[in-house]
């Protein structure tokens, strides 16, 4: 049995959950927080970061590793290319898309979701390499309709954490969708995939969770 750990509201939660679920594997899920300081959590995500996984005595944790173990170890229905070369294509989309899109727009998640503050120097970075990494995927994208092609692959378990909350965050934040800015048309591809019982499934189980945190917010 496989235990998935982290909360609803997280993108590279729901990356991994989406994947369990095109798998249709069996799976529990279990609340937790990030900044965790207890030595158990620590132990499986040494930087306390969400999501993570328990599978049989093993834990995993760093969402692209555990779609990668969960890909190896129950590779039907596959979600890579069975030539190398195509799964190292989907593998270059999952890593431009977290190391150059994800990571950089985070440093305005604090602002745009949670009521932080980003400083102007911040904004400013974060437009400039946004602008320059988002010209470069535009290169890598497919969208024929999937991302890396005709079929559905961990690359667009990557981009339904990424795309539409970074261009939702500098939307927020910088007062434009950088997404869309740089060519890429996201907004046709999320309705793709939101037709997918998966997506829907996700988007109920956060919508769910958004709101009970707004009932007790209130409260």
């Amino acid at each position: 049995m496989i235990t998935l750990y982290g909360a609803t509201l997280s993108n590279y939660y729901n990356k991994v959950k989406l994947v369990l679920l095109e798998k249709s594997l069996p799976f529990t899920e279990q609340v937790q927080r990030t900044r965790s300081t207890d030595e158990a959590v620590l132990n499986a995500t040494p930087l306390g970061k969400i999501p993570f996984v328990r599978i049989g005595d093993q834990t995993l944790c760093e969402s692209q590793v555990i779609v990668d173990c969960l890909e190896a170890m129950h590779p039907n229905p596959p979600l890579v290319p069975a030539d190398p070369l195509g799964a190292a294509k989907v593998r270059e989309l999952c890593a431009f898309m977290e190391l150059y899109v994800e990571l950089v727009g985070r440093e305005l998640y604090g602002q745009a979701y949670f009521g932080g503050k980003a400083s102007e120097d911040v904004k400013a970075g974060v437009r400039e390499r946004l602008t320059k990494n988002l010209a470069g995927l535009k290169r890598l994208v497919k969208f024929s309709p999937y991302i890396a092609g005709p079929a559905f692959t961990l690359a667009d378990a990557a981009a339904f954490a990424t795309l539409p909350t970074v261009a939702q965050a500098t939307k927020a934040v910088l007062g434009e969708d950088l997404v869309a800015a740089a060519g890429i048309d996201w907004k046709p591809y999320l309705k793709l995939l939101a037709e997918r019982p998966s997506v829907q499934r996700i988007n109920a189980d956060r919508k769910r969770d958004l709101e009970a945190a707004a009932a007790v917010a209130k409260a």
